[in-house]
């Protein structure tokens, strides 16, 4: 995760690698956990398809190698789990050398642990000497380099998905006939409501300071709601009574709500799309639902608007800037949760459904979050 910066402006001319970012691999993720262990698994058995006489014997001997291999794994993952929580306080250098000392010492300390067995005494006896040792602790040391720099490289090609994701905040999110229409609607206000038109000009400075940051930057639940019933405002003004919103909450408490991490920009476009596609084409009132849920250490966002497949700007038919709008946030989140966040989209019975689930993660320092 991306340290927080001081300004706009310096996010903009920062590098690809910030200090303070996080390179080594979140050994708690599901995503992370299953290609740790197929690779390595994989190369175990290679190796020993390698040296064996027959798939028999290759089978028996990576049934053996897997009692010390897989507890070296969820170890040395266990390890980089707790790692990956305090990494922003070393360099780029320190987290890579972690990285490799992890696996060899834990790989060591496996091997002393097991080495009082006499089950492992038989079938690793050539581990027993010191030369033994230091040879598999440079192959755990070897794989914890190769695994950290897959992921590394991963994230680096997730990169363009990134800036193309703030190239879509600042051209689609912010549309010129929605300043515009924007704008029109606050000039209607001046004379007749100063009050309201002032709130919503403030209203649109912080939209657009907002969809201005780096696609990569965290905020909390409640911030993104805050930007959200912002946005609705001013869209309000521009649609009147046809406009209609409905927030609802299932099992998600206040504290949730204000410490739960999430990416900038999740929500708001979701619910652009709604207005734009659900609440736009309309000539009679539309509801917009946004359910919030909390179970199960998982938060769940899902956003229902109207539709209607034979307008022209019918959601249901899935047009191509709807499109590009959800898998935009569909690549960001397996970028930021891998495989343990979900996108999915449903139309039924004239309504369009979005339900995004994300794990729910603690925005422990506050003061860092770009919110």
């Amino acid at each position: 995760m991306p340290a927080s910066m001081p300004s706009d402006q310096t996010a903009d001319n920062a590098p690809t690698q910030q200090p303070g970012a996080v390179v080594i691999p979140d050994g708690c993720n599901l995503g992370v956990v299953f290609r740790a262990l197929i690779a390595v698994n994989l190369a175990v058995m290679a190796a020993i398809l390698l040296r064996s006489d027959g798939l028999v014997a290759a089978m028996n001997s990576f049934v053996e190698s897997a009692m010390l291999v897989e507890p070296a794994c969820f170890l040395s993952l266990s390890v980089l789990c707790g790692l990956h929580r305090i990494a922003h306080h070393f360099s780029f250098v320190v987290q890579r050398l972690l990285c490799a000392l992890a696996p060899a010492l834990v790989m060591v300390g496996v091997i002393r642990l097991l080495s009082g067995f006499d089950w492992f005494l038989n079938g690793f006896s050539h581990l027993s000497a010191a030369g033994g040792v230091t040879r598999a602790a440079l192959v755990a040391a070897l794989f914890g380099i190769g695994l950290q720099h897959y992921f590394e490289m991963r994230a680096r090609a997730f990169s363009p998905v990134l800036v193309e994701a703030r190239l879509q905040a600042l051209q689609a999110r912010i549309r010129p006939h929605f300043l515009f229409n924007s704008l029109n609607a606050v000039l209607s206000l001046i004379r007749t409501e100063p009050r309201r038109a002032e709130a919503a000009l403030e209203d649109l400075a912080d939209l657009i300071r907002v969809l201005m940051r780096d696609g990569r930057a965290m905020t909390t639940l409640e911030k993104e709601i805050r930007l959200c019933r912002q946005y609705l405002s001013i869209e309000k003004i521009r649609l009147g009574d046809r406009l209609r919103v409905q927030w609802e909450r299932d099992g998600i408490s206040d504290d949730v709500v204000c410490r739960a991490q999430i990416p900038t920009l999740l929500l708001q476009p979701l619910i652009e799309n709604a207005v734009h596609y659900g609440v736009e084409p309309s000539t009679e009132p539309a509801l917009i639902r946004i359910k919030l849920s909390h179970s199960l250490e998982r938060i769940e966002i899902i956003i229902t608007n109207p539709y209607n497949p034979y307008s022209g700007k019918g959601v249901g038919a899935l047009p191509e800037g709807n499109q590009m709008a959800l898998e935009n946030i569909r690549e960001r989140l397996a970028l930021l949760y891998d495989v343990e966040a979900q996108l999915t989209t449903a139309s039924t019975l004239g309504q369009f459904e979005v339900r995004a689930s994300f794990p729910y993660v603690k925005a422990v320092q506050a003061k860092a979050q770009n919110g």
